[in-house]
């Protein structure tokens, strides 16, 4: 089968450091290739070589043999990154999809397909909302749907089912298969081992931007391991509600008046408690945390912190009741400016919520991102420099430099390794029981949340169904 893309002996250096160091790999018509390896270790950078696009002040060496005329789609793993914000999701497929002409039934037909192929069973309603409007599953799916309409002859998918419910996960696995049918080739960049096994035909493992193994799937992932039984967490503290909910009703505006996303949610969260918030992708999680953390006024309902009602709003918030509630978004690129360096950002949240001299914030924001894995040459760089992982690691860091009474976390395990993931883990559980901190984890993965969490709220349509 000839192949599609090549990339041989590719290396790409940034500021004296060594990102890909020799790689080579071949995408061929019609397979998947699986790109494996922990954060960091060169994945996205060796992906996105295929689009031509490099970190800021690269230096490459090796070549690239890709179709050109934008024959290569890409899905990245924080879809908002390429949504435009000011536009309706239908607005940005209508455009792609009219490129091939035609009338506009036809260019409308190729947009619902599209849709229904990347698992959107209701494109209607998809079309009608802006980016912000979709969970962080629909924003996937969408961007999946974009590359599905500009024909590419190959595909890089960074960590596409990164975030989403099983049976999503599932649905977006099955596009991508119906993809790689029609001849398309497919670079896969995965943490998630099941996936790979399921849908490349193909793996290149990477480690510290060096390829480690290469070959057939069957020759180079091992047997998966049986998961190790969890033991049973002590029961939360019964010291009541530090965070509380009280008959929640939270809506999205629209150009024909207000949907509805969530319904009379009433729920709380003790100090030193954590509490799971799961549901399949568009349930209405994301919205709940946004209510939580004054990013999404339009609702009903009270919010009330140690028994005091928050505003609404993050603007009428105090100085300490933004530091109280923090949120680390499950897109951390989106959160960063990204013409300065990590460390100055995460240390401005010290100066800014806690009155932290420079100095001062910039010494706790270093052992923070150390204390995640981060060292301190890497937080120099901007944050197009870190891979994905790094740069969640880094968003939890400056959320925990604010000493908040409760973090809100928006899907920050779903992109990762399973040892970064276990290291992100092992903190906030140090943390809760240290600090008292109060978790809401908004989450898919069930491991992270069997391991972490001390009760679970189940949303479906927008209403809660379960929590205990």
């Amino acid at each position: 089968m000839n192949p599609v893309a090549e990339v041989e002996d590719l290396r790409v250096e940034v500021a004296g450091s060594t990102l890909v160091d020799g790689v080579s790999l071949t995408a061929r018509a019609g397979r998947v290739t699986a790109l494996i390896g922990p954060s960091g270790s060169g994945k996205t950078t060796t992906g996105r070589a295929l689009l031509g696009e490099f970190p800021p002040g690269a230096r490459i060496d090796g070549r690239i043999r890709t179709p050109g005329g934008g024959a290569v789609g890409y899905v990245p793993q924080h879809p908002a990154a390429v949504l435009n914000p000011a536009r309706r999701a239908g607005a940005l497929l209508w455009d792609i999809a009219a490129r091939r002409g035609g009338t506009r039934r036809a260019i409308h037909d190729r947009v619902e397909h599209a849709l229904r192929l990347a698992q959107l069973p209701d494109p209607a309603m998809v079309l009608r909302r802006y980016p912000h409007q979709l969970s962080g599953g629909q924003q996937q799916r969408v961007v999946i749907a974009q590359a599905l309409l500009l024909g590419a002859k190959v595909i890089v998918a960074d960590e596409p089912t990164t975030g989403q419910d099983p049976a999503t996960k599932q649905g977006v696995v099955e596009a991508l298969a119906d993809v790689a049918r029609q001849g398309i080739a497919i670079v896969l960049l995965s943490h998630d081992l099941d996936v790979v096994r399921q849908l490349a035909d193909d793996a290149v493992i990477l480690r510290a931007g060096r390829v480690v193994a290469q070959g057939s799937v069957d020759e180079v992932l091992p047997t998966p391991a049986q998961p190790a039984a969890h033991r049973p967490r002590p029961a939360a503290p019964g010291s009541g509600g530090r965070l509380e909910v009280r008959d929640l009703t939270a809506r999205h505006r629209t150009t024909r008046g207000t949907v509805p996303v969530l319904h009379d949610i009433t729920v709380s969260v003790a100090p030193g408690e954590c509490l799971a918030v799961v549901g399949r992708s568009g349930s209405g999680k994301t919205t709940l945390g946004r209510c939580l953390a004054g990013l999404h006024s339009a609702y009903e309902g009270t919010v009330l912190l140690d028994g005091n009602p928050l505003p609404r709003s993050l603007r009428a918030r105090t100085p300490a009741e933004l530091a109280a509630v923090q949120y680390v978004f499950q897109d951390p690129k989106a959160a960063f400016d990204e013409h300065r360096p990590v460390i100055d950002q995460v240390a401005r949240t010290a100066a800014r919520l806690r009155g932290a001299d420079r100095d001062t914030a910039r010494q706790a924001a270093t052992r923070t991102l150390e204390e995640l894995g981060l060292a301190e040459d890497l937080t120099l760089r901007r944050p197009g420099a870190l891979s994905g992982g790094e740069l969640q690691r880094a968003a939890l860091a400056r959320a925990l430099l604010a000493e908040p009474k409760v973090l809100i976390c928006d899907e920050i395990t779903s992109g990762l390794d399973p040892a970064t993931r276990d290291a992100i883990l092992a903190v906030l559980t140090g943390l809760r029981d240290r600090a008292s901190l109060s978790l809401v984890f908004i989450t898919h993965d069930r491991v992270a949340a069997d391991a972490l969490a001390d009760r679970t709220a189940a949303l479906d349509a927008g209403r809660l169904i379960t929590c205990g």
